[in-house]
């Protein structure tokens, strides 16, 4: 970030729930946690200022009303360049993270494919197992995607395995349907 340049805004919202149940902590930290907000620490979350977060927010706001909690929803950005650079690296780092956990489930999904070829498991209910573990890895895909606002480096590469994935699947069903017409 340059000087001069806009700094990104964030909205931070600070959560106080009461101490019990936890169940109504949870359910908060579980939607902000899936919508891919930061943790700053106790009850303080933060995520950019943009659309493709603010039903996640709205509903998370809703959880802590219920439980007869309190929040505050607050607009900020860096003081200086430095720190909103800061405030923008740990964003990325986190989707860096979930980028990684990405791309070592594509790495599971390949490692069944090839189990069920060794084995020769070539059946149509395996296929529509596959597929829909497929589908769920473009899911997970397109959500991280929309909340990767900064583009965090593995992100081209989860595309590619996507792609990989989705490659795997069609060589797959391509041997369950010839399997299956065989004499």
């Amino acid at each position: 970030m340059t000087s001069g340049e806009e700094r990104v805004r964030w909205v931070v919202l600070l959560f106080r729930l009461p101490p019990g149940p936890s169940r109504h902590r949870v359910a908060v930290w579980r939607e902000l946690s899936r919508v891919g907000a930061l943790s700053l620490g106790q009850g303080i979350w933060a995520v950019p200022d943009v659309p493709v977060f603010t039903e996640g927010l709205e509903r998370a706001l809703r959880l802590a009303e219920r439980a007869a909690g309190e929040a505050v929803v607050l607009e900020a950005t860096g003081r200086s360049d430095a720190d909103a650079a800061r405030f923008q690296a740990m964003f990325t780092a986190a989707r860096q993270d979930d980028w990684t956990e990405f791309l070592a489930d594509c790495d599971k999904y390949d490692a069944e494919l090839a189990k069920e070829i060794r084995n020769q498991k070539f059946t149509l209910a395996e296929l529509e197992e596959e597929e829909q573990s497929l589908e769920r890895l473009r899911r997970w895909h397109r959500d991280l995607k929309a909340r990767d606002v900064f583009g965090a480096p593995e992100a081209v590469r989860a595309g590619q395995r996507l792609k990989e994935c989705a490659d795997a699947y069609e060589d797959y069903a391509e041997q369950v349907f010839r399997a299956l017409h065989q004499p």
